[in-house]
């Protein structure tokens, strides 16, 4: 059951996607206490919802539809409707969400590589700060796990790039609302930051351990809407002697990490590093972590230098055409490409 069939205004649709709430069932199983405070609603607008999702679930239930022989099946009608009201963490490159389809899906496990000093890293907090854009101003209202696994993760950047969210959202709030002098951003670069859960791991087993913890984190932490892991290939690239266990060990991970993604309605973004590989008789770089890794993955990003400006490259996606886009690591973030940046091409 999808939560587009209720008879209420977009902007709470909206907001109990973002709740986690995408069928009518999570929705008939809440409180209205719980629900509104999940969505920012009164009570009685919270019994109004749930009302219209229990009566809706029941009817179709009476109806022989939605019928499902295994629990958490569903009809390839739901998971049209599921896309259509999917959401997305943009990356503040207007160029960039474009290819993406608006930015990084959720419910989608997402790899992101390139060489060193591409930005991966500043992708990484760029998003774990958008993902906090309000509902009010297009965003999501979440909160972001960030498991840090080469001690790159830089709080005064992130500090920075909070700031010029702000601003941003600021300078930009004519377009949501149109009374600007009456609204205002309340939002403050320190709330940006408390709203990012930051892990710490030295081992591929802490790593392994802190996946399989994810589940019950974000149980009584319902409001994260994206995990990020910086690098996924740092502690499995180290000392790996037997590549059997290293595949299995991954592969878990990656079916973990999908599953967190559909259940919670949140996105997983891994970032990866880059090793060579002998293709047709000479040596190229390509993404960690082998052939087998790559089919872990729905989306696959590859960052490179053209030249002196940095690119993005869809490599990988059932939904999304290959397509480039141009990108630029400004001091306020990931912005639109400019000609500032003076590199030579490495990818």
């Amino acid at each position: 059951m999808e939560v587009g069939m209720l008879p209420i205004s977009a902007s709470k649709r909206g907001k109990l996607l973002a709740a986690g709430y995408t069928t009518l069932d999570a929705i008939a199983r809440s409180s209205p206490t719980h629900l509104a405070r999940d969505i920012e609603v009164s009570e009685d607008e919270a019994s109004e919802i749930l009302n219209f999702a229990t009566k809706t679930s029941a009817l179709n239930r009476s109806n022989g539809s939605n019928i499902n022989l295994v629990e958490g099946g569903q009809t390839a009608w739901d998971m049209l409707n599921e896309e259509k009201f999917s959401s997305c963490i943009t990356t503040s490159c207007v160029d960039l969400d474009n290819i993406l389809g608006g930015g990084i899906n959720c419910k989608e496990v997402t790899e992101i590589g390139g060489v060193p000093g591409i930005g991966k890293t500043q992708i990484g907090i760029q998003l774990a700060v958008n993902v906090q854009i309000p509902l009010e101003y297009g965003g999501l209202g979440g909160k972001a796990i960030y498991i840090d696994t080469e001690g790159s993760f830089m709080v005064e950047r992130v500090l920075q790039i909070a700031e010029a969210c702000i601003e941003d959202m600021s300078e930009y709030s004519h377009h949501f609302h149109k009374d600007v002098q009456a609204c205002g951003v309340k939002m403050h670069p320190n709330n940006i930051l408390e709203n990012i859960y930051y892990f710490r791991v030295c081992s591929y087993t802490e790593q392994i351990a802190l996946v399989n913890y994810l589940d019950k984190f974000i149980s009584e932490h319902r409001d994260v809407k994206i995990v990020i892991i910086d690098s996924v290939t740092f502690h499995f690239r180290q000392d790996f002697e037997d590549m059997a266990l290293r595949t299995r060990l991954l592969s878990e991970m990656a079916l973990k990490l999908m599953k967190l993604g559909r259940k919670f309605c949140l996105a997983v973004v891994l970032l990866n590093q880059v090793t060579t590989k002998h293709i047709e008789g000479s040596f190229q770089l390509t993404l960690a972590l082998g052939d087998s890794w790559s089919h872990s993955c729905t989306n696959r990003i590859i960052l490179y230098w053209n030249g002196s400006e940095r690119h993005a490259f869809i490599d990988k996606s059932p939904s999304l055409k290959s397509a480039s886009a141009p990108y630029s690591v400004t001091s306020r973030g990931i912005r639109n490409s400019t000609s500032g940046s003076k590199r030579i091409k490495m990818m």
